[in-house]
């Protein structure tokens, strides 16, 4: 997978010849991925903490699918007010 941190990165290691790079010399080799398995919390985790927006879903060694960091957040935000809706309910309905 090759990143925008690859490319500025080779950018400044090699501004004349860039563009005339095999991407197999510029992309980042141990690239973390993720399974269809994995909860939201570890997809969450991997991508903070190696700071990748997108994240490989693999399965029996196969590409999937791709995760951005949107995806994440989205549900998130789905789920945060999906809870915030219920504790309302319950208050309403506690009243």
């Amino acid at each position: 997978m090759i990143t925008e941190r690859d490319i500025i990165r080779e950018l400044d290691r090699h501004p004349e010849q860039l563009l005339d790079r095999p991407v197999a010399e510029v992309m980042g080799h141990h690239v973390p991925v993720c399974s269809p398995q994995d909860n939201i919390e570890h997809v969450m985790l991997q991508m903070t903490r190696r700071r990748y927006r997108h994240l490989p879903v693999v399965e029996r060694g196969q590409l999937v699918g791709l995760v951005s960091i949107g995806d994440v957040v989205k549900h998130r935000i789905d789920e945060v007010q999906l809870e915030s809706r219920v504790l309302r309910d319950l208050y309403i309905a506690s009243r």
